[in-house]
């Protein structure tokens, strides 16, 4: 790992009437717009759903890091993180980020270890780290027969 502080640096551009292109260096550009609630076309990625993919990415990343540090076996990880945006004091904020885990295990693996290591991946998740929002985890650990 490089020292601290890292920088990420991303671009976006757009005219009148375009969606906005976001670029940054040695990564795919892509178009987006704001989501259907805010009158966009809902089919593109919109900031709000970019800030709940960081979040899902971030957690899933972590935890695979810290299952790998501390030995825990596992088949596959799914994670939803949906967020609440509401409006306090006149700003717009999100509230609340709730992210849902599945995660899959050898049958004889340990739930309580996974459970551990699944909240210590939300604790270490720089991203929902960096938001005001309320942060919950709901995790559900499946032991599942490897074949």
């Amino acid at each position: 790992m490089q020292d601290f502080p890292h920088l990420y640096t991303v671009s976006v551009s757009t005219k009148p009437d375009s969606h906005v292109t976001v670029e940054a260096d040695n990564l795919p550009s892509f178009e987006a717009a704001p989501p259907a609630a805010f009158g966009g076309p809902g089919n593109l990625w919109s900031p709000e759903d970019l800030l709940m993919a960081a979040a899902a990415n971030c957690l899933v990343l972590s935890f695979k890091a810290i299952a790998r540090a501390s030995k825990l076996e596992w088949l596959s990880i799914e994670c939803e993180s949906r967020g609440t945006l509401d409006k306090v004091e006149r700003k717009l904020l999100f509230t609340k980020v709730l992210s849902t885990v599945k995660l899959r295990i050898p049958q004889d693996g340990s739930v309580e270890k996974a459970e551990k290591l699944l909240h210590k991946a939300e604790a270490a998740c720089l991203v929902t780290n960096s938001m005001s929002a309320e942060v919950e985890l709901e995790c559900e650990v499946v032991n599942v027969p490897v074949l």
